[in-house]
């Protein structure tokens, strides 16, 4: 199985929100930080789709955790 090396600004894409390096420095900025006992998907901030895809690429230990475990980080 091919692994797949996504970016950050690919996962914005795949959210469906902006996905240019600042468009996503200033997402991080509106919406962190993050309360540490909030799981990533479970933040107020994802719409249901959104928080679905986040879930289910951490669950299934997807080709996009690594990078969606970078965003968890930069939410903190």
């Amino acid at each position: 199985m091919e692994k797949h090396n996504h970016s950050l600004n690919n996962l914005f894409a795949q959210l469906g929100l902006a996905s240019t390096d600042k468009d996503i420095e200033t997402f991080v900025k509106q919406h962190k930080p993050i309360e540490s006992d909030v799981v990533l998907h479970q933040a107020n901030i994802w719409t249901a789709s959104q928080a679905s895809f986040l879930q289910q690429s951490k669950d299934d230990d997807a080709d996009w955790a690594e990078i969606v475990d970078q965003l968890d980080a930069m939410l903190r």
